[in-house]
């Protein structure tokens, strides 16, 4: 599995260094400045940014370790801790899944079914992206490749019923969880929202509470617009996760902080590489850890 050192490697080198002079003891106004700077190109909304700058600035850390201790206290409150799922009682546990098209949601669906799988869990998957030719097929390729059932829907079949057929069978089969893949759809389109209400009332009828879950899924490389995106599918249809797809490919890494901060639901998994076992459950302490940069990294510094 790919680490998240690597995946925030780019995140990481957009800050250019500046941590480790800062964190060394550096803090003229210049240095400080381009840190802010830094930071917000990072896609660090720009309070927490304030936050950081102003601890720093009061001079209260008199060595690199301190200073970076105080700004990974900062960070990691502001991630707070993510609710556990929920899944007993519920058979099978069932997680919608939205978002735009060119997120990563058809692949992150075989993603999460074999993380669930490598669990020891039972998961199936079920197509309901009616709306795209390729939609339906795609995931089934990857069911193939994961070796998990799916159930999918014609082109142009009605999504909620494609929704219910797959909980029925689902039922059936006794899955442990049921993965329910959506039409990629834009958040400013309101007749596509109305459907995915129209899904999630067809799984409460054949379980009743279902979905349990309905997580979108968030392009890394768009940073704050897809935090924006998430806040028009958050109002229509209320979501209770998101899963960060691609992180390894964006210098935009700090934008889940903003997920955390402005949304305020949790992040749960993120994909740290293209393979189908770098999808990983979200870690706050690993994913500061590595926006940071290694401690060790960090010591040179304090050589003036």
């Amino acid at each position: 599995m790919a680490g998240w050192f690597r995946a925030l490697g780019k995140t990481r080198r957009q800050l250019g260094g500046l941590l480790a002079k800062v964190f060394g003891g550096k803090l003229d106004e210049d240095t400080l400045e381009d840190l802010e700077t830094r930071l917000i190109q990072a896609d660090i909304p720009v309070r927490i940014v304030q936050l950081i700058l102003d601890d720093l600035e009061e001079g209260r850390h008199n060595s690199p370790e301190k200073a970076r201790a105080a700004v990974r206290h900062h960070l990691l409150s502001l991630l707070g801790e993510s609710p556990d799922m929920q899944t007993a009682g519920a058979s099978p546990y069932t997680i919608l899944i939205v978002g735009i098209n060119g997120s990563g949601k058809t692949t992150t669906c075989a993603k999460l079914a074999a993380a669930f799988k490598r669990e020891g869990k039972k998961p199936m998957l079920c197509a309901g992206d009616t709306f795209r030719a390729a939609g339906s097929s795609q995931l089934g390729l990857w069911a193939d490749k994961v070796g998990v059932p799916v159930v999918i829907g014609a082109t142009g079949a009605d999504a909620a019923a494609v929704a219910y057929d797959g909980m029925a069978s689902a039922v059936a089969r006794k899955a442990d969880v049921l993965i329910v893949d959506t039409a990629g759809r834009m958040h400013t389109k309101a007749p596509l929202l109305e459907e995915l209400k129209k899904v999630k009332r067809a799984l409460g009828k054949v379980r009743e509470g279902a979905p349990d879950e309905t997580w979108i899924v968030l392009d890394a490389s768009l940073g704050q617009n897809a935090v924006n995106q998430a806040r028009v599918f958050h109002e229509q249809t209320p979501l209770t996760g998101c899963v960060i797809a691609k992180l390894d490919g964006s210098a935009k890494g700090g934008f889940l902080f903003a997920v955390r901060n402005e949304l305020g639901i949790p992040i749960r998994y993120v994909g740290l590489g293209e393979q189908m076992d770098d999808l990983a459950p979200f870690d706050p302490d690993a994913y500061v850890d590595a926006l940071l940069g290694r401690e060790e990294d960090l010591k040179p510094a304090t050589q003036t």
